[in-house]
């Protein structure tokens, strides 16, 4: 496995972890709108993290093999965000926007928070 690889690994493991919090705080908190909001955004965020990670994979290899490269999938990224939007209106009994909107951003915030962490493990 080469590093970056591995980088995506964890940082879909963390992912993970950050969705299972989220379950349990759906089921064991009376926060249910807001944690099923957040739950709802941050699986969205997920499945875009596995696709920005896949297309970044054939875009580096199509760049390494000197073939034309394709897109790193923005349109399809900013429609599943959309559908998420769309399912919280839809159903607002069960999901706060707010929650929803902070949720499709948690994606960002744990490869943000990769970085910083293995950069200081890198430089000590």
């Amino acid at each position: 496995m080469t590093n970056i690889e591995i980088q995506y690994a964890r940082q879909r493991k963390w992912m993970f972890y950050l969705l299972a919090i989220l379950v349990l705080g759906a089921g064991f908190t009376p926060y249910l709108r807001i944690f099923l909001g957040l739950l709802l955004g941050s699986a969205i965020s997920f499945y875009n993290l596995y696709l920005l990670q896949k297309k970044t994979i054939e875009f580096t290899e199509a760049v390494a093999k000197k073939q034309k490269a394709r897109g790193l999938g923005t349109i399809s990224r900013f429609a599943a965000a959309a559908l998420a939007v769309i399912i919280a209106l839809r159903y607002e009994e069960y999901f706060n926007m707010i929650a929803v909107i902070i949720g499709l951003m948690t994606s960002y915030l744990v490869i943000m928070i990769d970085f910083i962490i293995n950069k200081n493990k890198n430089s000590a």
